[in-house]
């Protein structure tokens, strides 16, 4: 299952899924519909993560959780990002080891996350208490991306129209970028992801590089 494939990042582990001969069905769980149509796709809309409990009976079976959905930290306090981040990824993975402990959950972080819960950067700390959380919540396997620059491939693009820009600019220098260690892609974090679901990999938390060596296993 995933979730956040209305977005950059989980749309393009999507694709990957659908693409890939290893995964028979995927279902997406998102709080508005991504209007795309597929033999092994299945939709959920949930406006309120909090409340996955509602939907508890149609999670079962499933050998791994992609977890995607994200939010910026820009214009929120401590309170309402813990909310979005952490408090709202425990109550779903609460339900999931509940149902299958053991399946294999994959995590979209980010690049500098405080491992610790202790640094000076707000957003770090939350997805450093958020990481910790799901390593430790006794599934089978627990992964933690942490992703720097993603490149978009396959028609993927983000939700943001200043990233949008952005990307659309840098295009040309692309291929000189897929050869920094620093930058991943949104096919290889989608094909990392699924390699981590096949077979279990040493490290636990995935900076660009590891990403891209798992891909290319």
């Amino acid at each position: 299952m995933i979730t956040g494939s209305s977005g950059m990042v989980g749309r393009g582990v999507l694709i990957e899924c659908l693409e890939s001969k290893d995964v028979e069905k995927v279902l997406v769980i998102n709080r508005s519909p991504i209007g795309l149509s597929h033999p092994k796709l299945e939709e959920i809309l949930l406006k309120d993560f909090l409340q996955i409990e509602s939907i508890k009976g149609k999670l079962a079976g499933y050998d791994a959780c992609f977890y995607c959905m994200g939010i910026s930290v820009i214009g929120l306090s401590e309170d309402e990002y813990s909310k979005i981040t952490f408090k709202t990824t425990q109550a779903f993975a609460d339900v999931l080891h509940s149902l299958n402990p053991s399946l294999v959950f994959c995590y979209v972080s980010g690049k500098n996350t405080d491992s610790t819960e202790k640094g000076s950067l707000m957003w770090a700390r939350v997805k450093g208490k958020t990481e910790n959380m799901i390593l430790n919540k006794g599934f089978k396997d627990a992964y933690a991306f942490r992703p720097g620059v993603i490149i978009p491939e396959k028609g993927v693009k983000s939700k943001t129209k200043l990233y949008n820009f952005f990307y659309i600019i840098m295009t040309p220098f692309f291929p000189l970028f897929k050869l920094l260690s620093s930058t991943t892609t949104s096919s290889r974090l989608g094909q990392a992801m699924i390699k981590a679901m096949l077979q279990p990999f040493d490290k636990k938390i995935l900076e660009s590089r590891d990403i891209n060596e798992l891909a290319m296993r």
